[in-house]
């Protein structure tokens, strides 16, 4: 083989290994843009309890969304969204704590936890736990099913 030959194979080699690499980071650029919103809407979320401002679900729930509260009963979105504006006269604060994100396809499973507190109650502080099932449609995530439990606080947080 010439040196002209092994400098096109290493230079052909070396463009494709670039290329991969690009497509590579290409791809995960809109996987990581779309943690970054579903983190920000877990967040939102987590914070409305206290807030009362349904405004972040009414873009992050699907139309189609089913949740089941920790007592076991399945609500809507529309229920959801009646109970937050009137979350606040029961929760002083709720504020999100670990999460974890994992992506399949336009489906995401997220997992996390929030830390609340009570105006008045027992027990005046808690934690949820939860599962929330996110789904791309039209480019547009969004969350179709929840699931949430109540936990003990955690001893760090007392």
């Amino acid at each position: 083989m010439s040196t002209f030959q092994t400098t096109r194979s290493a230079q052909f080699i070396l463009g494709a290994m670039l290329t991969v690499s690009f497509l590579g980071c290409a791809a995960m650029r809109p996987q990581a843009e779309a943690e970054a919103y579903i983190l920000e809407g877990s967040r939102l979320w987590a914070e409305s309890v206290a807030t009362g401002d349904p405004s972040a679900l009414e873009r992050i729930l699907a139309d189609d969304f089913v949740g089941v509260d920790p007592q076991g009963n399945v609500y809507n979105k529309t229920a959801m969204l009646a109970n937050t504006k009137e979350a606040p006269k029961y929760f002083a604060s709720n504020k999100l704590g670990r999460v974890t994100v994992r992506f399949f396809g336009d489906a995401a499973v997220v997992q996390g936890e929030e830390s609340w507190v009570r105006h008045r109650g027992n027990p005046i502080r808690g934690r949820f736990v939860w599962t929330d099932t996110w789904v791309r449609r039209n480019g547009v995530w969004q969350i179709v099913a929840a699931q949430d439990v109540i936990a003990k606080e955690r001893e760090a947080e007392k």
